[in-house]
């Protein structure tokens, strides 16, 4: 088609097609901005929304409060430990003092020392009985921190089950959510790809058809950008019948148009060869030409050949001969190309003298 155009039309159609391609991009910025703003439209859905209140609270300030007690008898532990090792030591070393005194008292035999055992022996004693006192605040300690931690792990069981529930609620939800916005993309992105498809019916090859372009492009992409996407899967079952739903109708208005087409060239070839001329315009001509077809019925032919002037598919003409200098030339040709004569030029008339 560029082959039969003027110079200055090539460069006029390109740029429509980038009239066509900014209008689109314009068009594709603003209608992404609006579906970008579509979820706004939902309330934006938290875990907590779906929660017991009371109970989370509940069971929120039971781990608080178990944590903080867990921790203050760690602490307490920690002071009671090291409480139970100060008597350990000072009871292991009365104990080991006391065994050597009863051993010097021993290889002595001093009766006048029986007051100092009774009296060393009760020093050990408190000193053992202070060891065990260290011992039971110590398993004390033990036994408050063991409860808080149980305390806190049942308070987290029972949070995390709440909070499960919550969850497929939550997911629920999710799911109708993404499905409502899903149908307001649709509400939006059809209309633009129903219109799209009526203007290339129509009106591709109007006037103005870099906007028709436009804003097909933008429809087309709003559909596979901004709408296919998120169709709901629900395990593929949506998208596969969506896609075979679409297949079927793209393929059954290709093969209606084929069919009319085939139909329109049948037609076509049956008039004759004046009037089937007269219906295509030259450029249409020329664009055919240039491929190497036939400009009626599109089927290949040997153009280069000077035997062929007629089309051996459906007998158009393709060559015929200049009326004021004879010269053989294109059948669509407006001009003689030899002597610049019009396609319908007779022969200058013979001098008289």
């Amino acid at each position: 088609m560029s082959k039969a155009l003027r110079l200055s039309e090539k460069w006029f159609r390109r740029g429509l097609w980038l009239v066509a391609l900014v209008f689109a991009s314009f068009l594709i910025g603003l209608g992404g901005t609006v579906v970008g703003d579509l979820p706004r439209v939902e309330k934006r859905l938290e875990l907590d929304n779906f929660l017991h209140r009371p109970t989370a609270d509940k069971l929120r300030a039971e781990i608080k409060a178990a944590r903080q007690a867990s921790e203050e008898s760690q602490t307490a532990v920690d002071q009671a430990r090291l409480k139970l090792q100060v008597a350990r030591s000072d009871s292991n070393a009365a104990r080991e003092t006391f065994n050597n005194w009863l051993a010097t008292r021993r290889a002595t035999q001093q009766a006048e020392q029986d007051p100092e055992l009774v009296a060393r022996t009760r020093a050990l004693d408190a000193l053992k009985q202070a060891e065990r006192a260290a011992q039971a605040a110590v398993e004390k300690q033990d036994q408050v921190a063991l409860d808080a931690r149980q305390a806190e792990a049942r308070a987290r069981r029972d949070l995390s089950q709440l909070e499960s529930d919550a969850r497929d609620k939550l997911n629920a939800e999710q799911r109708k959510v993404e499905l409502r916005v899903f149908l307001y993309r649709l509400a939006l992105t059809l209309p633009l790809l129903v219109a799209a498809g009526w203007l290339f019916a129509k009106k591709r090859q109007g006037t103005y058809w870099p906007f028709v372009w436009g804003f097909i492009f933008f429809a087309v992409f709003a559909f596979f950008v901004e709408l296919v996407p998120y169709l709901p899967s629900y395990g593929g079952y949506v998208r596969y019948i969506v896609g075979i739903i679409a297949t079927v109708l793209v393929g059954r208005y290709a093969i209606i148009a084929l069919n009319r087409y085939l139909e329109r060239q049948k037609a076509a070839e049956q008039l004759p060869d004046a009037q089937r001329r007269e219906e295509l315009s030259y450029d249409t001509a020329l664009a055919r030409l240039a491929k190497g077809v036939c400009p009626g019925c599109e089927r290949p032919v040997d153009l280069k050949s000077d035997k062929i002037d007629f089309c051996p598919h459906c007998g158009i003409g393709l060559h015929d001969h200049c009326g004021r200098c004879g010269t053989r030339k294109s059948a669509f040709a407006k001009f003689c190309h030899a002597c610049g004569a019009g396609a319908g030029a007779t022969p200058p008339a013979p001098d008289p003298a």
